[in-house]
C-alpha cells in the first residue's frame, strides 16, 4: 500500500486529470463571450455544449495547469463531456430553456456536489471521499440544463483558519494567482471563481460569502459579483462558517450573466430554513437590466469607507462623476452608524456559529474520517508539513472552546450586531435621506500575495471590517461591480442595499456597466509593469 500522503496525491492527480479534446470541429469560441452570446451559437447550430465544455476544458490546461499557472479550478469535472452530450441531445425537444442550459458552470469547493468530485474547502481532512447529494443550489443548476464543469480553489475553510492567511491558499489546491499581474492577490476566500472567470476558464461560476469573500475577489479580479441577501440562496450543502452570514452567490463578468446565474439559484429550500422566504422574492433578475438604470435613482456615499487607499478614492470620484451624468441623485456623504462597533460582535457570531456548524455539516458526510472541529484540528496537526507550513489554525482553536448556542454570550453579540448593522445601520442610513441604495470604494487594487505574513488587505479604519462587513453581518445584498483600473489591476466599486433589493442593486449596477465599460482581459502579467508569462493561443 502507498502512503496516504502519496495515495491522496495520485487521487487528486486522477481527478484533475482532462479528457482529450478534439482539437477540429468548431471553431474557438471567445474565451470571454457572454452566455446571451454562447446561447446564440448554440441556437444557430454552430457550437454546442459538448465542444464549449471541450474548449473551457482547453484552457484550463493550457491556462491553470500549465502557462501562467493560475491554480484557480482544483477539480474538472470527469464526466462534464459526457454529461454535455446529454444536454445537446435533449437540447431540441426543450421549448422553454433556461439561460444557462448548457452553459459550463464552475462551483466553489466548498458546495457539495452528489458526483465523482470532491468537496473539501481546500483542505486535505475531507478529501477521502465526494459528497453523498447536491447541495441546494446545484440541485437548481442541474434542473435548468447547467452543467457543473468542475469545482474552484479557495482560501481554505473559507479564510476561517486563521488571521495570517493567504487568501487564495488551500493545502489541497496551493495558491491561486491573479490573472492581471501573477504575483498579486485574487483576494478570497471566492479566489478561484474569480480568477477562473477573469481568466477565462469559464463563463460564469459561484462562489460563496461570509464577510468580504464574494466582493473582495470580484472587485481585485475585475468582474462583478452579487452577495445576496441571506436566505434567498440555499445553504444546504455548503461548507459552512456562520449560518447567520453565509451565502452563495454568482460571479461572472457582466452583470447580465451574473443576473442570470442568480435566477437560476435563487428560491426556497426545505433543507435551508433560513430560504423560507426566498420563493416571494426570486424572479427573473434579467428584468432589472436597465441601460438608464441610473436614471432618478439615490445613492448615497459613505465616505467612511473611503480615504485609506487613494487608488480606490480615484475610481470612486469617477464612478460617482459618471453616476451623476446618467441622471443619479447623489447624496454625499451618507453617515452609516455603527460602523467601528460590528468587528468584535461579528467575531464572536462567527466563532459560535462555526463550531456548531460545522459539525452539523460532517454529520452529512459519509465515508470521511473527520466528525467533528475537534478532528480538524487533530488532522492538521497530524499534517502540519501539508497543512499548516505557512500559518496557523488559531480561529479553529478559538472556535473549539465556545459553548453552545444558547450561550448569553452569543446571544447577546448576534442580537447587537444585527441590529447594528441593519435597522440601526444601513436601514437608518437609506431611510435618512431616502436613497435607494448605498455606494463605497472597494479596497482597491491587488495586493502582493505574501505567504509568510498573509494578506495586506487595506480597509479603512482598522476598527471597520471593510466595504463589505455592513451587508454582510446584516445579511443584506451587495454587488462589486469593476469600475476602473490602477496600474493595470482592476479596481472596483461596492454597492448595497436594503433586503432583498437585489432588483434595484441590479438595475443601478447595470446602468453603471453599460457607461463605464469598466472591463478589459487579463495579460497574465508576471508582474504590474511585466511581461506575459507566456504566448496565450486560445482567443
Amino acid at each position: 500500500m502507498c502512503r496516504p500522503a502519496v495515495c491522496l496525491a495520485a487521487l487528486v492527480t486522477a481527478l484533475l486529470a482532462v479528457p482529450a479534446i478534439a482539437a477540429d470541429a468548431v471553431p474557438p469560441i471567445s474565451a470571454y463571450a457572454s452566455i446571451a452570446q454562447l446561447q446564440q451559437r448554440m441556437d444557430a447550430g454552430t457550437l454546442d455544449s459538448r465542444q464549449l465544455a471541450g474548449q473551457f476544458l482547453q484552457r484550463i490546461q493550457q491556462i491553470d495547469r500549465s502557462g501562467p499557472t493560475l491554480r484557480a479550478v482544483i477539480e474538472t469535472n470527469p464526466d462534464a463531456l459526457q454529461l454535455a452530450g446529454k444536454l445537446d441531445n435533449a437540447r431540441s425537444g426543450r421549448k422553454a430553456r433556461s439561460p444557462l442550459y448548457g452553459i459550463p458552470v464552475l462551483l466553489k469547493d466548498n458546495i457539495d456536489t452528489g458526483d465523482r468530485m470532491l468537496t473539501t474547502a481546500g483542505s486535505l481532512a475531507l478529501a477521502d471521499a465526494p459528497a453523498a447529494h447536491d447541495a441546494g443550489l446545484v440541485e437548481r443548476l442541474r434542473k435548468t440544463g447547467a452543467l457543473i464543469l468542475g469545482k474552484t480553489n479557495l482560501s481554505e475553510w473559507a479564510n476561517f483558519r486563521s488571521n495570517h492567511a493567504s487568501s487564495g491558499w488551500s493545502g489541497r489546491g496551493g495558491q491561486t494567482l491573479n490573472p492581471y499581474a501573477l504575483d498579486r492577490n485574487p483576494c478570497g476566500s471566492s479566489a478561484g471563481s474569480a480568477a477562473a472567470v477573469a481568466a477565462g476558464l469559464v463563463t460564469v461560476a459561484i462562489g460563496s460569502e461570509t464577510d468580504g469573500s464574494i466582493i473582495c475577489p470580484a472587485s481585485m479580479n475585475g468582474i462583478v459579483g452579487i452577495k445576496p441577501t441571506l436566505g434567498l440562496v440555499s445553504r444546504s450543502g455548503i461548507v459552512p462558517i456562520s449560518h447567520s452570514q453565509d451565502t452563495a452567490g454568482p460571479m461572472a463578468r457582466s452583470v447580465a450573466d451574473a443576473a442570470a446565474l442568480l435566477t437560476a439559484i435563487a428560491g426556497s429550500d426545505p433543507r435551508d430554513p433560513a430560504t423560507a422566504e426566498a420563493d416571494h422574492h426570486a424572479t427573473d433578475y434579467s428584468r432589472f437590466l436597465d441601460p438608464n438604470g441610473l436614471k432618478g435613482k439615490r445613492i448615497g456615499v459613505v465616505r467612511q469607507l473611503a480615504g485609506a487607499e487613494p487608488n480606490a478614492d480615484r475610481v470612486l470620484e469617477q464612478a460617482i462623476a459618471l453616476m451623476k451624468a446618467q441622471g443619479a441623485v447623489i447624496i454625499d456623504p451618507v453617515n452609516l452608524p455603527h460602523l467601528a462597533e460590528l468587528g468584535d460582535p461579528e467575531l464572536t457570531v462567527m466563532l459560535y456559529d462555526f463550531k456548531h456548524d460545522i459539525d452539523a455539516y460532517l454529520a452529512t458526510r459519509t465515508g470521511l474520517k473527520t466528525k467533528t472541529l475537534a478532528d480538524l484540528i487533530a488532522f492538521n496537526q497530524a499534517h502540519a508539513s501539508e497543512e499548516l507550513t505557512w500559518f496557523g489554525q488559531e480561529l479553529f482553536e478559538r472556535a473549539a472552546k465556545k459553548g453552545p448556542l444558547s450561550d448569553k454570550a452569543y446571544t447577546d453579540a448576534l442580537a447587537k450586531a444585527k441590529l447594528l448593522s441593519g435597522p440601526q445601520g444601513i436601514d437608518a442610513a437609506l431611510q435618512s435621506q431616502h436613497l435607494d441604495a448605498l455606494l463605497s470604494p472597494s479596497w482597491g487594487p491587488a495586493f502582493m500575495t505574501d505567504l509568510v505574513l498573509g494578506d495586506h488587505i487595506v480597509s479603512g479604519d482598522p476598527t471597520v471590517g471593510g466595504a463589505s462587513q455592513p451587508a454582510a453581518v446584516a445579511g443584506y445584498p451587495s454587488i462589486a461591480v469593476p469600475a476602473g483600473f490602477a496600474h493595470g489591476l482592476p479596481v472596483g466599486i461596492v454597492l448595497f442595499g436594503a433586503k432583498w433589493s437585489e432588483p434595484t442593486l441590479i438595475s443601478i449596477a447595470y446602468g453603471f456597466e453599460q457607461h463605464a465599460k469598466a472591463w478589459q482581459p487579463p495579460q497574465f502579467l508576471d508582474t504590474v509593469g511585466g511581461k506575459p508569462v507566456a504566448a496565450l493561443k486560445l482567443p
